[in-house]
């Protein structure tokens, strides 16, 4: 199975400076390569302490510099807030530099004070991020990018340098509304999973843009990539620890900065979906849905991690999962020994399970 470790830049205290939150991030994914994993990804997101990675291919950059071996994915780079031909430049750089070890992730954005950054309306994001994904992805195969879009258009220009190889296969979007599969399956690229849905709700989704993937495609879907954050110890008692102080501030911080409960969201168009999940929210209570979230993650004993790390992986059929172990107000020393604990006692059985699973060629 595949392994990847994600970074998070959270800065939820206050009591750390950014530039502290900057070192710590850049020293865990210093981590990646020599513990072992096969990969380092990070999310885009701007303006706020929630995440604070506003430039994922400059940070994937700096990555494939001091490093020789590990995929470098974006999960994900959120498509209306940018200029395609940009994303396409920056896909190809970063694929040349690298030496062919760019996994490309993007998404469609949620967070209002985001779109608002970007004086970008968020009732246009759908139509956006179709119209913007189906031009980077030819342009990554074909060399020239071009659009006759509502909304998107682009005569037709160079990409330059020209892409190093075919992006097919190393291209994943992030998905959390039922309509997104069908959208994905169209464009033809992977699941990124973010768990936040009843286990069973995702694999009907899963399966659902399966069977629409191979109508579409004529072939196979790429098996997705589950995304979790991680607390593991050597005590239940530690880990569970964990789980409450971290896991689930974690969650409460993704509460927030989403709006989930927030009924309004569902009169935007393309996010009617959230309007169910703020009735559910005002039914039951943050608290209760912040425990949904955190309890959808991976905390235990390092045996217990193992078990359902591959009891996850095998009920999704995924080619490998991205773990993040720095999240929530962690303080350094436990996000390093979290990491070091996986890396020793988890990591090895988790690739030796499926070592066949690849993702982008890893």
């Amino acid at each position: 199975m595949h392994v990847g470790m994600g970074t998070f830049f959270q800065n939820l205290d206050g009591t750390q400076t950014d530039a502290d939150v900057y070192a710590h991030e850049l020293g865990m994914a210093d981590l990646a390569e020599p513990l072992g994993f096969d990969s380092v990804w990070a999310p885009e997101h701007h303006f706020t302490h929630y995440t604070m990675c506003p430039s994922v291919t400059q940070f994937l950059t700096y990555v494939a510099g001091r490093t020789q071996r590990v995929g470098l994915g974006s999960m994900v780079v959120v498509l209306p807030w940018q200029d395609p031909v940009r994303v396409a430049e920056q896909f190809s750089v970063l694929d040349h530099m690298s030496g062919g070890r760019a996994i490309l992730g993007i998404g469609r954005g949620l967070a209002r004070v985001e779109f608002n950054g970007f004086r970008t309306e968020m009732g246009e994001s759908r139509k956006r991020f179709i119209e913007s994904a189906e031009a980077i992805l030819t342009a990554l195969e074909t060399g020239y990018i071009e659009s006759n879009g509502e909304l998107y258009r682009q005569q037709k220009t160079a990409i330059r340098p020209f892409p190093l190889r075919s992006f097919r296969g190393r291209s994943y979007a992030s998905v959390v509304s039922p309509e997104s599969g069908r959208i994905m399956a169209k464009l033809g690229v992977g699941l990124l999973i973010i768990a936040q849905k009843p286990w069973e709700t995702v694999l009907k989704e899963i399966e659902s843009y399966r069977q629409i993937f191979r109508e579409i495609n004529g072939s196979e879907a790429p098996k997705p990539v589950l995304v979790s954050f991680i607390a593991v110890h050597e005590s239940e008692q530690g880990a569970q620890e964990m789980h409450e102080r971290y896991i689930m501030r974690y969650c409460a911080s993704t509460l927030d900065h989403y709006e989930f409960a927030n009924a309004n969201l569902a009169s935007i168009p393309g996010y009617e979906y959230y309007g169910k999940l703020s009735d559910n929210i005002a039914k039951y209570g943050p608290e209760r849905f912040t425990r949904f979230l955190a309890d959808l993650q991976v905390w235990g004993t390092p045996e217990q991690v193992t078990e359902k790390m591959i009891e996850h992986q095998s009920m999704l059929d995924s080619a490998g999962v991205v773990g993040i172990f720095s999240y929530g107000g962690m303080p350094p020393e436990v996000a390093k020994e979290n990491i070091r604990l996986f890396a020793e006692k988890v990591l090895p059985r988790l690739k030796r399970h499926v070592p066949e699973a690849k993702v982008g060629g890893r």
